[in-house]
């Protein structure tokens, strides 16, 4: 499993949410874990590729925020994401023998 990391600097606009889908195509990765969104509101989008983004929101200063973009193979067996403070959890389902998995991001 390939896991990333991005500091995303802001995902607050629809524009920087394209570009960070345009930049993910250049890399190969299962999940990206993404700090610094300062997203005012939480978006949980699932595209036509099969991707999934799950963006949590930043305290009332505008900043934090943390938020997961799940490649199509993965995207299938999540179960959760939730975000606390600055933290944030993706779990993953079990998929046959596989454990179940869970994800941090901070």
């Amino acid at each position: 499993m390939a896991i990333c990391t991005y500091n995303a600097r802001t995902l607050a606009s629809e524009a920087a949410v394209e570009d960070l889908m345009m930049q993910a195509k250049k890399i190969k990765y299962d999940v990206i874990g993404l700090t610094e969104t300062r997203r005012r509101h939480p978006l949980n989008a699932v595209y036509e590729t099969g991707e999934e983004l799950f963006l949590g929101t930043c305290d009332i200063r505008g900043v934090g925020g943390v938020g997961v973009l799940a490649n199509t193979s993965i995207a299938k067996n999540i179960d959760s994401f939730e975000q606390f403070f600055r933290i944030g959890r993706l779990r993953m389902r079990r998929c046959g023998p596989t454990p179940s998995l869970t994800i941090f991001v901070a």
